[in-house]
């Protein structure tokens, strides 16, 4: 293990130039030493979104329009008004004329060749014998690349203009032949570079022979993150995010009310974005797990507070509920058939394999000897396309569909009696009907599948009840 950290800062984060220098690299802990850390950069904040497309909303963005007709060209209309929004960035980040023409410079290359293939692809693709959907996975990670070579080219020339010796390291591949693994491409790029005197800036896409984009998605970045800790054996990874780590969303119990949570383990990481709340995604989890590489999440924009410390070996001092959190607009899916007794295995096998055909995945499931329920995060159309196939496997069955919430109460160890009753009895005060519950043995997280309408006030009253009762001060175990 070497003393240097490997630190992600995310697109809301990365749109502060300020906060990044002032508040995460010229830090008052990190006075004595500025050096011997990585920072690995997302794109900034609504870039990505245009590239591909909104993550939350799905609006299109330049993949979404190429990849949905070949004879449209709205997606060069979507390339112009991203870089139009880069220049922008640039223009606000640069105060000389020849620092702005240079960053103009580096992103209208890329854009220029990123609509040059694109180009060339669309053309080709209108004759018969070559099909554009066997293309669509380089050019959906063409694109997500350039965003991270934007803001970590910026970083690293404004780190320099500022006196702070940093080096811009492109992991993008971009005109390059070489077809490596992730892992070779990370080592190759960091084979001579002295941590003790020089901050890398990396990018977050990391272009390798597996596509990482195919295996994670938006969540490559994570990814690229994970395993420059794990190959550079940092003694701690670092993700700076907008906002703490907390025991409930603000927004909806009140800013008063939600406490930072000072150390969790990665079990409950991994809960958390099952519920789409993703402290880090759970594959990239999962190597700094491995490695027994600490986890820390800090908010940016609060420098003085420690964050959230997460460990592999991490169990409170006494059993607790730490987080309540949930997700709206969930599908419950039921399939019920009287010939599934003694059968549910391989009517499971056909629901689960129809899900990976359509890319779903879900958030929980219910079995019972004739019924199987999944509870899927996905929009109208492709759960029409879900039901359908499903009639089509079993014409028998009965097929419903409902929209619900799920509201789950998650802490490191939460085998507290009676806790179930105290927490079924919190909504039921406040006329809350559950439509169904799932506990584990594990004994990390509590489940109830409610009405979408009660939501807001489910996550309210479950954090009056299991959360606001203890005085926790500035966090839950506060780290150090």
């Amino acid at each position: 293990m070497h003393l240097h950290t490997v630190e992600k800062i995310g697109g809301t984060s990365m749109n502060d130039y300020e906060a990044v220098r002032d508040n995460i690299i010229l830090n008052p802990s990190q006075k004595e030493n500025i050096y011997n850390r990585v920072l690995v950069v997302s794109a900034y904040s609504g870039i990505t979104d245009l590239l591909l497309e909104h993550k939350k909303t799905g609006h299109p963005g330049v993949f979404s329009l190429f990849s949905n007709s070949i004879n449209d060209n709205n997606w060069r209309e979507m390339l112009e008004k991203t870089k139009q929004k880069m220049f922008d960035t640039n223009k606000a980040l640069f105060q000389s004329e020849q620092q702005l023409s240079d960053a103009n410079e580096f992103i209208s290359e890329r854009i220029d060749d990123a609509e040059s293939c694109l180009s060339h692809l669309q053309r080709l693709c209108k004759h018969g014998h070559f099909s554009l959907e066997t293309h669509l996975d380089s050019v959906r990670e063409m694109l997500a690349c350039i965003g991270e070579a934007h803001s970590a080219r910026n970083t690293a020339q404004l780190l320099n203009l500022d006196g702070i010796n940093a080096c811009f390291i492109d992991l993008t591949g971009w005109r390059s032949m070489d077809q490596v693994s992730l892992d070779e491409r990370i080592e190759k790029a960091f084979s001579n570079i002295d941590l003790s005197s020089a901050i890398p800036v990396v990018t977050g896409y990391a272009h390798s022979e597996e596509g990482l984009m195919t295996h994670f998605d938006r969540g490559y970045s994570e990814m690229t993150f994970s395993r420059i800790a794990v190959l550079t054996q940092a003694s701690e990874a670092i993700i700076h995010k907008e906002f703490h780590l907390s025991s409930a969303d603000p927004r909806l119990v009140g800013e008063n009310n939600a406490v930072p949570i000072g150390r969790t383990n990665y079990d409950v990481a991994d809960q958390l974005a099952n519920l789409g709340m993703e402290a880090i995604h759970p594959k990239a989890a999962k190597g700094l797990r491995q490695n027994k590489i600490p986890l820390r999440v800090r908010n940016t924009f609060e420098p003085d507070h420690y964050g959230t410390l997460i460990t592999q070996d991490y169990v409170s001092d006494s059993p607790c509920v730490e987080i309540i959190a949930g997700q709206k607009g969930v599908w419950a899916v039921e399939l019920f058939d009287q010939d599934m007794t003694g059968k549910v295995t391989e009517y499971d096998h056909t629901i689960v394999d129809t899900l990976k055909k359509l890319n779903l995945t879900f958030t929980a499931k219910d079995v019972n000897a004739n019924t199987i329920t999944h509870y899927i995060n996905t929009d109208s159309s492709t759960l029409k396309r879900l039901v359908s196939q499903l009639k089509k496997s079993y014409p028998d069955a009965e097929i419903n569909q409902q929209k619900v919430a799920i509201v789950s109460a998650i802490g490191s160890d939460m085998q507290v009696p009676g806790i179930l009753s105290r927490t079924v009895n919190a909504l039921s005060e406040q006329g809350i009907s559950i439509l169904a519950i799932h506990q584990s043995m594990r004994q990390v997280d509590m489940q109830f599948i409610i009405d979408e309408r009660n939501y807001d006030t489910a996550v309210k009253s479950l954090h009056r009840c299991l959360v606001e009762v203890h005085d926790h001060g500035r966090a839950i175990c506060l780290a150090s």
